[in-house]
């Protein structure tokens, strides 16, 4: 493979650093944050509500993750092409990206429209009358927030591909706040149920979405948008984009999508093994938020490195994160390891309930400070160079092999339930994930990858 000849280093300071993942950290904390303060209010709307809203945000959560993966595809080739000082083709990627976005979540939301009763009747139909009730409401107000929600991810990868993700935390945090406040208005002052639910999570999606677009639109930035009003279609950017963007919609869908699955098993196991998933899902966000951040830092850091030419640099970061990350992972975890009592005095569930979800929870934590890191947070640095076939491939077969088919033979064979669940995908899944992108991080065959396409 011919490289261009590109000598210019790229060189992030100690404050830059900071200044790209604190921001990161702070915003993944906001938005679990306020994902657990969502779900009392809605409880408040009560059982139908609750059942309504978690099944239709599996659909939505869904299609976020398949636009997340376009965002990142078209970030990292933005990303790229700023590590070679070509500012114009970063802007050029960026509007294609946004293009790309709006086209395609425009025509999925307008599918899900018009195939909206198949839907409900095919994922959700022995449901009983008063849920598909609910579910009919909040899937025809929320599915509309799906483009909006398609674009304010894709500006706000922008931004941070620009070491500016300041801007997406302080967008976010004025989505969240619009969001929660429009909640306890429409719930708890107009007592509108889950339309109550519903209208706030469509106004502060596009209220974020308008912001940052506005934001985006400066020529102040290196990437921007002024160039939209010349668009012409740009196979090559496209191309590159998709390059890292399909690998990583089919590895984030399978990921759901086997997550299902488990959820499923899980509820043949009885009442108090659902409460300890649940319980444990909840908690399990805290514990890997902030690896999930300086991942997206560690993206955006490597993609500019490689577009540079500078894979030296590229590993020289990586090495930094990854102990950095080690270390907050490591304190962050133990503090959660020792709340586990207090945490579960705040649910009131059964002895059995709190018994399962205490041993979930220590498996998962302890399972976070030592194997996380490297299970998750690597693998950016190869998706960053363009290798996203190869986290894809395998991401989807220990997926597939260890979580979901593992999971089942431990759970259910050996006779362990939920705790053989949360085992497979803790332990076994995060391990030989660990080996393979190890193996392949400290090869150099994702050095040897280039998907701008001239």
């Amino acid at each position: 493979m011919v490289h261009h000849e590109i000598s210019k280093t790229t060189d992030f300071s100690d404050r830059e650093l900071v200044a790209l993942i604190l921001p990161l950290l702070l915003e993944q904390l906001l938005a679990i944050t306020v994902g657990l303060a969502d779900t009392m209010m809605v409880a408040t709307a009560g059982e139908a509500a609750v059942s309504a809203v978690s099944l239709i945000d599996a659909i939505g959560n869904l299609m976020i993750y398949v636009f997340s993966a376009l965002a990142t595809g078209g970030a990292v080739i933005a990303g790229q092409y700023i590590g070679r000082r070509e500012s114009e083709r970063a802007c050029e990627s960026g509007v294609q990206l946004m293009v790309l976005l709006a086209v395609s979540s425009a025509v999925l939301a307008a599918l899900m429209y018009i195939f909206q009763d198949a839907i409900l009747t095919v994922l959700f139909g022995k449901v009983e009358p008063a849920v598909m009730e609910n579910c009919v409401t909040y899937y025809s107000i929320v599915t509309a927030s799906i483009p909006v929600i398609a674009l304010y991810n894709g500006a706000a990868a922008l931004f941070r591909t620009m070491g500016r993700s300041d801007i997406s935390l302080w967008v976010s945090l004025l989505m969240n706040v619009l969001n929660v406040a429009g909640n306890a208005i429409l719930i708890f002052g107009f007592d509108m149920g889950v339309a109550g639910v519903a209208i706030p999570t469509l106004v502060s999606r596009a209220v974020a979405a308008g912001v940052i677009l506005f934001l985006l639109c400066s020529d102040e930035y290196p990437i921007n948008l002024r160039a939209l009003r010349h668009y012409r279609y740009d196979g090559g950017h496209i191309h590159s984009i998709l390059c890292i963007a399909v690998p990583s919609g089919i590895e984030n869908g399978m990921f759901h999508f086997g997550r299902l699955i488990l959820v499923g098993l899980v509820a043949t196991f009885g009442t108090a093994s659902i409460t300890a998933n649940a319980i444990g899902n909840t908690v399990a966000t805290f514990h890997c938020f902030v690896g999930q951040a300086i991942g997206l830092g560690l993206s955006t850091v490597v993609s500019r490195c490689v577009g540079a030419l500078d894979y030296e640099k590229a590993r020289y970061y990586t090495r930094r994160l990854v102990k950095a990350c080690y270390v907050l992972m490591l304190g962050v975890n133990i503090v959660l390891l020792l709340l586990i009592p207090l945490t579960l005095r705040l649910y009131n569930v059964s002895d059995e309930s709190a018994r399962l979800a205490a041993i979930v929870m220590a498996l998962h934590g302890t399972a976070s400070i030592v194997l996380w890191t490297p299970a998750f947070v690597i693998c950016n640095t190869l998706r960053a160079a363009g290798d996203a076939r190869f986290t894809m491939l395998v991401s989807t077969l220990t997926m597939w092999i260890l979580r979901v088919a593992g999971g089942y033979f431990i759970s259910v064979h050996l006779g362990w339930g939920i705790v053989g669940v949360w085992f497979a995908h803790s332990v076994l899944d995060w391990t030989v994930r660990t080996a393979f992108f190890l193996a392949r991080y400290r090869s150099d065959r994702w050095e040897q990858i280039d998907v701008l396409k001239e």
